[in-house]
């Protein structure tokens, strides 16, 4: 179960009131704000990174496979197994670390979001996210997140219906030698 903003409230703050803390509490405050913007702009790099890594690798595998399949030379069943295991495995391990980065920049963002709460303005989780209609109207902001969820998927299946179609011996028109 998610904790609710007012769990992490609790766990963010610490007792100690800004009065006992020192003239030093605003500065610190928008210090740690500004380390957590910086690690949650680094989270969105890296997610956009393994989105290009994993989308590459897999449409060359793909690009790959049409270019240089015959299907008039059998390839051994093991090989063409082993090279659909493993690339339906990176499109697993694809759609968990998109998962990963996700939960963990909307963690990052929920913390941030909290820290606006002491500063003089809420730029970026209040703000910004009620400019762009907090996702909810496609004509002021297509959320990325259903579609970066869904390229795994569909290229597993993909992978999986290729697999089946050259080694499961399901004939497919668009891969037979013309002639």
């Amino acid at each position: 179960m998610r904790p609710t903003l007012d769990d992490i409230r609790t766990r963010l703050w610490q007792d100690t009131a800004a009065e006992t803390y020192g003239d030093q509490y605003a500065r610190h405050v928008l210090e740690q704000y500004k380390i957590c913007l910086e690690m949650a702009d680094r989270i969105s790099q890296r997610r956009g990174t393994a989105n290009t890594y994993f989308l590459t690798l897999n449409t060359g595998i793909v690009a790959a496979l049409a270019t240089f399949y015959d299907p008039t030379k059998d390839i051994p069943p093991v090989i063409g197994i082993a090279f659909f295991v493993a690339t339906s495995l990176f499109c697993v391990a694809w759609g968990v670390m998109l998962r990963s980065y996700r939960n963990l920049n909307t963690a990052k963002f929920m913390v941030i979001g909290l820290l606006e709460e002491r500063l003089p303005a809420s730029p970026f989780y209040a703000a910004e996210w009620t400019a762009l209609a907090e996702g909810k109207d496609w004509r002021v902001y297509i959320p990325l997140g259903p579609i970066e969820i869904w390229l795994p998927v569909i290229f597993f299946f993909l992978n999986v219906g290729l697999a089946l179609t050259l080694f499961g011996g399901i004939d497919c028109p668009w891969l037979k030698t013309p002639g």
